[in-house]
């Protein structure tokens, strides 16, 4: 292994004072404050509660930040798992027994533990995420060293000879439709998640807000983003895209419809995100076709390729006006008929 240059030895020692040094006093204030409080005789209302999550919450960030940067990485993930493991059963064991425990003791000694208590419910619960996000990471990795990175589809020259065609699976739906579905998968996620937080109000308040998040997003959103998914990938069909000399040819199925550029109305072009798609309009069609959300072929990206430079002037030439959103990634031709645009193209 390579010896750590000078140069990053002081980066890592900035990193580590900022990331690390930082949550520790910032939480260790919060936990003195929340101790005062609970000392003082206040009976566990929403602001000291508040200073025990989060201070404990800056605990588990710190360690976690603090293994991240140990060199070699090993010790750090060494370290990272073995120190989850205990916390969790330490944590287990308390909750369980801790109120037996603690009963002989003082009142202050049982306030400080209970502040200490809620406080490490946050912290371990950070950790195990950043832990299981690790773990994610490193398969994750290792994998895409066994296998290679997944490719656009790509331009090909078109059998009859007169352009270039791209072929892809794609899910026909429009960005209106979609934009609704969302916002109703939502709002009914959002009832679900605060119907099961009333349900098991006593579990939910032991867990801390973090578990809390995590606990709904495993339990609600997680569920309801794969069924969501699952159902539009179900209406993957093959697509393909052509550009000829005088006509945009696009195939849905075993559909084909043919736009002669004089008689093409709007055409807009997304290669990434989950967004990516073709919109047409003109010629009596009308279609909207996402490959973002499709369930692409094996070695191939959810992706559309770039629009050839040829297409660029084949459509300024036909009297189209070329509009770019988003950085350049969407691209909107619009004919001499269409108005411009308004809002922001997505």
């Amino acid at each position: 292994m390579t010896e750590e240059t000078a140069a990053e030895a002081r980066v890592r020692v900035k990193v580590t004072r900022t990331l690390v040094r930082t949550p520790l006093v910032v939480g260790t204030v919060l936990l003195l404050a929340a101790i005062g409080f609970t000392l003082l005789g206040d009976d566990l209302s929403i602001f000291p509660f508040l200073l025990m999550l989060v201070g404990g919450w800056l605990f588990g960030f710190a360690f976690v930040n603090a293994t991240l940067g140990m060199v070699p990485t090993r010790n750090g993930a060494i370290l990272h798992l073995g120190v989850a493991i205990v916390l969790g059963a330490v944590l287990a064991f308390v909750v369980e027994f801790g109120g037996d425990l603690i009963e002989p003791f003082p009142d202050e000694v049982r306030g400080i533990a209970v502040v200490l208590q809620l406080a490490a419910i946050p912290a371990t619960g950070w950790i195990w995420l950043a832990l299981i996000s690790r773990v994610t990471d490193l398969f994750g990795r290792r994998d895409a060293k066994k296998r290679p990175s997944p490719v656009a589809p790509e331009w090909e020259r078109e059998e009859s000879g007169d352009g270039s065609i791209v072929r892809f699976p794609a899910v026909e739906l429009r960005l209106r439709t979609l934009t609704q579905a969302i916002v109703g998968i939502t709002a009914v996620g959002g009832l679900l998640g605060v119907a099961l937080v009333i349900a098991l109000d006593d579990i939910v308040m032991r867990m801390g807000p973090r578990m809390m998040i995590l606990f709904l997003g495993i339990t609600v959103a997680l569920p309801v983003y794969l069924v969501f998914t699952a159902i539009l990938r179900r209406r993957t069909v093959p697509c393909t895209v052509a550009f000829g000399n005088d006509e945009l040819r696009v195939g849905v199925g075993d559909e084909l419809h043919r736009l002669p550029f004089r008689e093409l109305e709007f055409l807009r072009w997304r290669c990434r995100s989950d967004y990516a798609r073709i919109e047409v309009r003109g010629a009596g069609a009308d279609l909207s076709l996402f490959a973002g959300l499709a369930k692409p072929p094996r070695g191939f990206s959810a992706e559309l390729p770039a629009l050839p430079r040829r297409v660029y002037r084949r459509l300024e030439l036909a009297g189209f006006t070329l509009e770019k959103a988003r950085r350049g990634e969407v691209i909107t031709f619009r004919g001499p008929s269409e108005p411009a645009s308004r809002a922001p193209a997505h």
